[in-house]
C-alpha cells in the first residue's frame, strides 16, 4: 500500500511564543472567512427580497474570494498542507458517484 505524501510548501518559521504570531493571525482570519461564507450562504438561501439577495451575493463573492486568498497565502507559507489521494481511492469514489448519475433529472450526460 502506498503511503500518502503531503502536498505542502516549505514552512515559513514563526516565533513559538505565547503571543500570537503571523501564522496564528492568518489562521484565525481563515477560520473567520470560512464562517462568514457559510453564514452568507445561509442568508442567500433565505433572502426573498431581490435587491437584498443581490447585495448579499456580492458580499458573499467578495468574502469567498478573500477566503481563497488567505488559503493561498497559508499554503504558500507551508502553514496549510494537504494529503495526496491514492489513485485507487479516487477511482473508487468516481465510480461510486458515477453510479448516482442515473438519478439526475436530466440524465447522466452532464457527468463525464
Amino acid at each position: 500500500m502506498n503511503q500518502q505524501q503531503p502536498v505542502q510548501n516549505p514552512e515559513t518559521q514563526v516565533p513559538k511564543t505565547p503571543q500570537m504570531n503571523d501564522r496564528d493571525f492568518i489562521n484565525d482570519l481563515l477560520a473567520t472567512e470560512k464562517y462568514m461564507t457559510d453564514s452568507y450562504s445561509t442568508a442567500l438561501n433565505e433572502a426573498s427580497n431581490e435587491p437584498l439577495y443581490q447585495d448579499l451575493l456580492s458580499i458573499f463573492t467578495d468574502t469567498q474570494n478573500m477566503q481563497r486568498e488567505i488559503y493561498d497565502l497559508m499554503f504558500q507559507n507551508g502553514w496549510y498542507k494537504l494529503e495526496s489521494a491514492e489513485q485507487q481511492k479516487l477511482q473508487q469514489s468516481y465510480q461510486q458517484f458515477k453510479g448516482y448519475s442515473n438519478q439526475f433529472p436530466y440524465g447522466s450526460s452532464t457527468l463525464q
